[in-house]
Protein backbone atom coordinates (compact mmCIF):
# COMPACT_ATOMS: atom_id res chain seq x y z
CA UNK A 1 0.00 0.00 0.00
CA UNK A 2 3.05 2.69 0.71
CA UNK A 3 5.04 2.94 -2.60
CA UNK A 4 8.42 4.14 -2.73
CA UNK A 5 8.69 8.10 -4.27
CA UNK A 6 12.27 8.65 -5.50
CA UNK A 7 13.83 11.75 -7.27
CA UNK A 8 13.36 10.28 -10.57
CA UNK A 9 9.69 9.66 -9.91
CA UNK A 10 8.56 12.12 -7.71
CA UNK A 11 7.73 15.24 -9.74
CA UNK A 12 5.55 13.20 -12.25
CA UNK A 13 3.55 11.31 -9.65
CA UNK A 14 3.15 14.66 -7.50
CA UNK A 15 2.25 16.56 -10.41
CA UNK A 16 -0.56 13.66 -12.23
CA UNK A 17 -1.71 11.82 -9.17
CA UNK A 18 -4.93 13.68 -8.08
CA UNK A 19 -6.28 14.02 -4.74
CA UNK A 20 -4.79 13.93 -1.31
CA UNK A 21 -1.01 12.88 -0.94
CA UNK A 22 0.59 11.54 2.29
CA UNK A 23 4.36 11.59 1.59
CA UNK A 24 6.47 10.13 4.69
CA UNK A 25 10.22 11.46 4.44
CA UNK A 26 12.50 8.94 6.73
CA UNK A 27 15.45 7.68 7.55
CA UNK A 28 16.38 3.86 8.00
CA UNK A 29 18.60 4.58 10.94
CA UNK A 30 15.81 7.34 12.75
CA UNK A 31 14.28 5.85 15.61
CA UNK A 32 11.50 7.76 15.49
CA UNK A 33 10.82 7.17 11.57
CA UNK A 34 10.89 3.74 12.63
CA UNK A 35 8.26 4.10 15.44
CA UNK A 36 6.18 6.36 13.00
CA UNK A 37 6.42 3.37 10.73
CA UNK A 38 2.93 1.17 11.35
CA UNK A 39 1.44 3.77 11.43
CA UNK A 40 2.15 5.03 8.02
CA UNK A 41 1.13 1.62 7.19
CA UNK A 42 -2.93 1.65 9.06
CA UNK A 43 -2.99 4.91 7.41
CA UNK A 44 -2.40 3.78 4.08
CA UNK A 45 -4.47 0.36 4.99
CA UNK A 46 -7.78 2.73 6.19
CA UNK A 47 -7.61 5.12 3.67
CA UNK A 48 -7.05 2.68 0.75
CA UNK A 49 -8.28 3.95 -2.28
CA UNK A 50 -9.67 7.45 -0.57
CA UNK A 51 -5.63 8.63 -0.54
CA UNK A 52 -2.10 7.71 -1.89
CA UNK A 53 1.10 6.73 0.20
CA UNK A 54 4.52 7.51 -0.40
CA UNK A 55 7.79 6.71 1.90
CA UNK A 56 10.53 9.50 0.69
CA UNK A 57 14.15 7.10 2.23
CA UNK A 58 16.10 10.57 3.03
CA UNK A 59 19.39 9.17 2.62
CA UNK A 60 19.05 7.71 -1.04
CA UNK A 61 16.98 11.09 -2.15
CA UNK A 62 18.76 13.84 -0.51
CA UNK A 63 17.71 16.22 -3.27
CA UNK A 64 14.17 15.40 -3.14
CA UNK A 65 14.48 16.09 0.66
CA UNK A 66 15.87 19.33 0.10
CA UNK A 67 13.77 20.33 -3.17
CA UNK A 68 10.70 20.03 -0.11
CA UNK A 69 12.99 21.74 2.63
CA UNK A 70 12.98 18.39 4.52
CA UNK A 71 15.03 19.42 7.98
CA UNK A 72 13.90 17.42 10.26
CA UNK A 73 12.90 13.44 9.93
CA UNK A 74 10.26 12.44 10.19
CA UNK A 75 8.69 14.77 8.33
CA UNK A 76 5.38 14.43 7.03
CA UNK A 77 4.05 16.09 3.39
CA UNK A 78 0.44 16.59 2.67
CA UNK A 79 -0.29 17.11 -0.79
CA UNK A 80 -3.25 17.71 -2.62
CA UNK A 81 -3.75 18.09 -6.63
CA UNK A 82 -0.19 18.47 -6.73
CA UNK A 83 0.26 21.08 -4.14
CA UNK A 84 1.60 21.02 -0.62
CA UNK A 85 -1.18 22.18 1.86
CA UNK A 86 -0.15 20.19 5.32
CA UNK A 87 3.46 19.30 7.15
CA UNK A 88 3.73 17.77 10.23
CA UNK A 89 7.49 17.01 11.54
CA UNK A 90 7.94 14.03 13.92
CA UNK A 91 6.03 11.42 15.15
CA UNK A 92 2.38 11.93 15.80
CA UNK A 93 -0.21 9.44 16.92
CA UNK A 94 -2.52 7.88 14.32
CA UNK A 95 -5.44 9.74 15.07
CA UNK A 96 -4.09 13.06 14.77
CA UNK A 97 -2.99 12.19 11.26
CA UNK A 98 -6.43 10.84 10.49
CA UNK A 99 -7.79 14.08 11.69
CA UNK A 100 -5.80 15.83 9.28
CA UNK A 101 -6.58 13.47 6.42
CA UNK A 102 -10.70 13.74 7.02
CA UNK A 103 -10.19 17.11 6.63
CA UNK A 104 -8.63 17.07 3.24
CA UNK A 105 -10.69 15.09 1.91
Amino acid sequence: MVKNLTENNAPDVLANTPGVILVDFYAEWCGPCRMLAPTIEALAEANDGKINVFKVDTDNNIELARNYNVQTIPTLIFFKDGREIERINGAVPQHQLQQVIDSLL
